[in-house]
């Protein structure tokens, strides 16, 4: 049995690498226990559901990421369609790189968002938020048509679902992938320009 205190952080650890060796239908909560040498009981107490727990893992990811997404979206260094174009560019990359590299993790955050769960909704509003922000900056500056920050940011979102929404990962092994995510990031950004 363990013989120091267990904590959160140290119990999502361990769900990941369960997660990693079992994948998201296989994993169990005495799965997770058995690794840190605890009870059932024990990992309940951090967590109350086989959900929660993945939903922390995922979470954990989203977060690493997150910061480089902001910083992209915030660089008023570069005009609002470059760091348009680099936040859509480093949101597909950051989870083709995911489902690529990592694609037992991968495939947790794929149930997570066809399951619609507060983690995987609240990354979608982050995005939709930075791309609202740079949409708002873009149209301040004379950059880019006059219109509902909101709206357009929604739409811009939707229309490149292709390339992030993990339901489309298996269409993102294609050698054309990174062409087409191109074409599509250009037309927005031609769509959306001041004329």
């Amino acid at each position: 049995m363990r013989g120091e205190p267990l904590d959160a952080e140290t119990v999502v650890s361990a769900t990941e690498e369960v997660l990693r060796r079992h994948g998201p239908e296989k994993t169990t909560v005495l799965d997770v226990a058995r690794l840190l040498g605890v009870s059932h009981g024990s990992v309940y107490r951090h967590f109350p559901s086989k959900a929660a727990l993945r939903e922390a893992v995922i979470r954990r990811w989203l977060d690493r990421v997150r910061d480089d997404f902001a910083a992209a979206a915030q660089d008023s260094g570069r005009p609002p369609v470059e760091r348009l174009r680099g936040l859509l560019t480093g949101m597909f990359a950051a989870k083709w790189a995911k489902a690529k590299e990592d694609p037992e993790l991968f495939a947790t955050f794929r149930v997570l968002a066809a399951e619609h769960s507060s983690v995987s909704s609240a990354h979608v509003g982050f995005l939709v938020e930075q791309i609202r922000a740079i949409v708002a900056d873009g149209i301040a500056s004379g950059d880019f048509a006059d219109g509902e920050p909101e709206v357009i940011a929604r739409a811009v979102l939707n229309a490149t679902s292709r390339f992030h929404d993990p339901v489309h990962a298996e269409e993102w092994n294609t050698p054309e992938a990174e062409a087409e995510s191109e074409d599509v990031v250009s037309l927005i950004l031609n769509g959306i320009r001041a004329r």
